[in-house]
């Protein structure tokens, strides 16, 4: 892969780290306001059943959310480790060892495997 090539994707992947953390910081800033806010010292009105099972359903989602973020960000990171580990051997599919493609990396640049590879994964068949 050409240098401009690797340095292209470097920037993109450091440009969707850098959008990944914003989104975890402002998970953990809803986390902390729910938090104060849910028991119940903010206001002088006792929270109604329904009202409390909303809001802990709004939490275990934005829990999700979060949780998935910070999956996105630890493949992100593995991507960035394997760009600077071996910079001549990114954008090989770690299953077949064959060339992932600039067109897949373009769209996915944390990817690491081939289309093919990655179908096989996705449907079970054995490798």
């Amino acid at each position: 892969m050409k240098k401009k090539d690797l340095n292209q994707l470097e920037d993109r992947l450091l440009t969707m780290r850098e959008r990944a953390l914003k989104e975890l910081a402002n998970y953990d800033e809803s986390f902390a306001s729910s938090l104060q806010a849910s028991d119940g010292d903010l206001s002088a009105y006792s929270f109604h059943m329904a009202d409390q099972g909303t809001d802990a359903m709004e939490r275990e989602k934005a829990f999700l959310f979060a949780s998935k973020e910070g999956r996105y960000l630890y493949h992100i990171d593995e991507a960035l480790r394997r760009l600077y580990r071996a910079p001549k051997k990114f954008g090989e599919c770690e299953d077949c060892g064959d060339d992932i493609g600039m067109e897949r990396l373009e769209a996915l640049p944390h990817t690491r495997l081939c289309i093919k590879c990655k179908e096989k994964e996705e449907t079970g068949a054995s490798r």
